[in-house]
């Protein structure tokens, strides 16, 4: 299972994560984040990894061309869009998109189901609140294609085995305050969500 680690700041939680085997760091270029990053910092954190670990920015209610120039400027990989968009909007972007499905019913996980994407449970905030899916709802769901998030921590990630998700993306789950990563949490997330 891959293992996406969000909210990096600083580049000590990056490197930590890759060492871990972190498959995908992200980058919250959402300035009501308390994990907001800016984009000279994320550059001087992504110029400093090492090559084969997706770099992925986190991007709520911009535009194409914000979006663009901001991937350009810092390496970004892949473009998570965690605002509400059509498949048109998605195809616009010149770099690869993740569309994030803030999820409220049964039925939204179905959403964008031709693409992978990255499902989160909905709240105000746009991501990092800990909050939890309800699983039964991925009972009998190709899951292929999803990246879960969502509440996840070292302590529940074994509970999503039996699903067949992609992925997980985890942020708050893994830290000792909002915008740093435990190390301790982050290596034990990893080695489970791995053993999967």
């Amino acid at each position: 299972m891959r293992v996406k680690i969000c909210g990096i700041t600083n580049l000590r939680d990056a490197l930590h994560a890759v060492e871990c085997g972190a498959d995908a760091l992200g980058f919250v270029f959402y300035n009501q984040s308390p994990r907001y990053i800016t984009p000279k910092d994320a550059k001087h954190i992504i110029d400093l990894l090492p090559p084969f670990v997706e770099r992925v920015g986190l991007f709520v209610d911009e535009g194409v061309e914000t979006i663009e120039t901001i991937c350009r400027y810092t390496n970004i990989s892949l473009a998570q869009i965690h605002f509400d968009v059509d498949e048109e909007s998605l195809d616009v972007i010149d770099l690869k998109t993740l569309p994030v499905v803030r999820t409220r019913s049964p039925e939204d996980i179905h959403r964008f189901s031709d693409r992978y994407r990255l499902v989160d449970a909905y709240c105000e905030t746009y991501g990092g609140s800990g909050k939890r899916l309800n699983l039964e709802w991925f009972e009998g769901v190709d899951c292929s294609k999803i990246i879960l998030a969502g509440g996840l921590t070292p302590q529940n990630i074994a509970e999503v085995k039996k699903y067949g998700f992609y992925g997980v993306d985890v942020s708050s789950g893994v830290e000792s305050v909002k915008g740093k990563k435990d190390p301790k949490k982050v290596e034990q997330f990893i080695t489970y969500a791995k053993s999967l």
